[in-house]
């Protein structure tokens, strides 16, 4: 009974910390233990009598034109589908949450039911959208566009509308959460004063829904940095990604202290990519409000 009221004397005023130490469990043993291991992986090496000794041998050869091009084309894709996904995504969010309120269950429901079903059906239900007799080029043909089929899989065409396809709900979710809750009195109390529509959009609503627009930014930016199965699928073998690499020194040639290697180059590249967007995001969100 004693151990009971002292556990209580000490977790009284401290709950909120208490009650996070599941999630605080959960992170360490399967995202920073991980992590650790695979840092320590990438140093090692095995002489001929397979004894193990550390090396810094995988990260010399990494220093490689190759290899930094893999991780700046890595960037350039997850980027351009981040930006893709924003141009479209702010819109729709903007329409439903703040012009559609009322349709708001329904275009989630919209949004959301495709997804439930497993990714690779969906990949492949691009196929017959994208191939050579698929329904897009028979489409454009019927039209009269075009008189010759286009040449769009095993490209990087096909590649960004795919992932495109699949990150546009990650960006429109937060955007949609931020302008649902928009108070409206501050559109009205700006145009009483004058402002125009664009004006008050750039002024007052886009300012505020910028915290929906960096979550959403990042929720596509970082998972497609390191994608590799609509890049393999889909993009064929002319040009290769991070998560291509790593999926190939871990699954096909088993050299794992070159996978974990690149693994931690291309975290470390991610993570100062993400750093110089943020404070991108943070000095636009400064000169907007100015």
């Amino acid at each position: 009974m004693n151990v009971i009221n002292n556990f209580k004397k000490i977790i009284h005023g401290q709950e909120d910390y208490f009650l996070a130490i599941p999630a605080l469990l959960w992170q360490i043993i399967f995202f920073y233990i991980p992590l650790l291991f695979i840092i320590a992986l990438s140093f090692v090496a095995y002489d001929k009598s397979q004894h193990i000794y550390i090396t810094f041998a995988q990260y010399t050869s990494l220093f490689n034109w190759v290899y930094i091009k893999i991780l700046l084309q890595s960037v350039l894709l997850a980027l351009s589908v981040a930006s893709l996904c924003l141009l479209v995504g702010y819109p729709m969010a903007y329409y439903v949450g703040l012009k559609k309120r009322n349709y708001k269950n329904l275009f989630l429901s919209f949004l959301i039911l495709p997804f439930w079903t497993n990714i690779l059906i969906h990949i492949y239900a691009w196929f017959f959208v994208l191939e050579k007799d698929g329904l897009l080029n028979n489409f454009l043909r019927y039209l009269g566009i075009i008189h010759e089929p286009l040449r769009i899989l095993n490209s990087m065409s096909a590649v960004v509308l795919v992932m495109f396809y699949c990150y546009l709900p990650f960006m429109i979710l937060p955007l949609f959460s931020i302008l649902e809750k928009f108070d409206t009195s501050l559109i009205e109390a700006s145009m009483d004063l004058g402002a125009n529509t664009r004006q008050t959009f750039f002024k007052i609503i886009f300012p505020l829904s910028l915290p929906g627009v960096r979550t959403g930014f990042f929720l596509v930016f970082v998972p497609a940095f390191g994608e590799f199965i609509i890049p393999m699928l889909l993009g064929g073998d002319k040009n290769m990604f991070v998560g291509s690499v790593i999926s190939h020194y871990f699954l096909v040639t088993y050299n794992h202290a070159m996978g974990a290697a690149f693994t931690v180059i291309s975290s470390i590249v991610l993570v100062i990519s993400s750093i110089l967007l943020s404070w991108l995001f943070f000095r636009q969100f400064k000169t907007i409000k100015r």
